[in-house]
């Protein structure tokens, strides 16, 4: 059970409820997360916002989709890996090995993923100030400093999420259960 409101778009507030219909719309089902984030209309709107700007990053769907997944396993966010496992899967067109290797803070096989997995684990475990090793090993896997940049944009906008689950406590829907770590 969640520790805060979880927002229906019946009960959402005002300023929250083109956002939840947005999603609603999106994915056919209304994700918990905005259900929580529609207690501030600012966060939602927030989260929804920084989501397409990280959308149109330079950095491919999937290794955006490591960041998150990187992200929420640091941050014990289960609601945000199984939700990004099922992108992963079925937008990213990515493995169910590749990502049981996420989950578990493995390497993928892929080495520019992995360079992506490595570079987001630093970014986050030294809140930006990475060794120089750290920044040079990304580099040299074929990234570039704007991408760097990119990471800790998809950090942040996993920060907001997983915190505000973390919070919450907000149950998995029924419709990401299957992407749990361990489900998959």
């Amino acid at each position: 059970m969640s520790r805060l409101t979880l927002h229906t778009l019946d009960t959402a507030p005002e300023d929250s409820r083109p956002f939840v219909e947005k999603a609603i719309a999106n994915n056919g089902y209304l994700p918990n997360l905005i259900g929580v984030l529609a207690n501030a209309p600012v966060a939602l709107e927030t989260y929804l916002t920084v989501s397409g700007i990280n959308a149109r990053a330079s950095l491919s769907l999937a290794e955006r989709e490591v960041v998150q997944i990187t992200a929420a396993r640091i941050h014990g966010c289960d609601f945000c890996v199984a939700g990004h496992t099922a992108i992963w899967l079925k937008k990213a067109g990515q493995s169910a090995e590749a990502v049981r290797a996420l989950h578990e803070g493995a390497p993928t096989g892929d080495a520019k993923l992995d360079a992506v997995a490595a570079f987001a684990t630093a970014v986050i475990a030294r809140r930006g100030a990475v060794d120089d090793a750290d920044l040079q090993a990304f580099l040299a896997a074929g990234y570039n400093q704007q991408q760097a940049l990119e990471v800790v944009l998809g950090i942040s906008l996993a920060t907001l999420c997983n915190f505000a689950n973390s919070l919450a406590g907000t149950p998995v829907n029924p419709q990401l259960q299957p992407y749990l770590p361990g489900a998959v």
